[in-house]
């Protein structure tokens, strides 16, 4: 009789093993699956990193540029329109010459018409006449102000 008990028992446990072995392993596979999906998803997430890294090197670069005299052609100077156009943008003295490239003190005597800009700057004020609000807080926001 104890013979029969242990080898019902051996028997048994052979045959839940079995069972837990056909149970489990779809799930392996499908923890496999997972796994692999994720370690793609990771690789790819990382060379979107990179790339969007690489655009915003190659933005900050094209705004901080400063640019070129030859846009200043044409281009007619005021005092009352330099502070219109910060007034416009809303922003302050200082950040309106980083966006222009000079001082807030230059943006100052501009305005109340002290001096008056050189060619290399008046492309710089001709550059963001052109800029919106959204677009000048961006550009403000990538050459690190605001």
């Amino acid at each position: 009789m104890a013979n029969l008990l242990s080898l019902l028992n051996e028997r048994i446990r052979r045959l839940a093993r079995r069972e837990i072995t056909a149970q489990t392993r779809k799930t392996r596979r499908l923890t496999a699956q997972h796994r692999r999906d994720l370690a793609s998803l990771k690789r790819k997430v990382a060379a979107l990193a990179r790339a969007v890294a690489f655009l915003e090197k190659q933005e900050r670069r094209r705004v901080a540029a400063p640019p070129a005299p030859q846009d200043a052609k044409g281009v007619r100077f005021s005092a009352r329109s330099v502070k219109a156009q910060r007034a416009r943008l809303g922003l302050s003295a200082k950040d309106f010459g980083r966006l222009v490239g000079v001082s807030a003190l230059t943006i100052y005597s501009w305005e109340s018409d002290r001096s008056r800009p050189r060619q290399k700057q008046l492309a710089g004020l001709a550059a963001v006449r052109r800029l919106g609000k959204r677009e000048a807080l961006k550009r403000l926001e990538m050459i690190g102000g605001r």
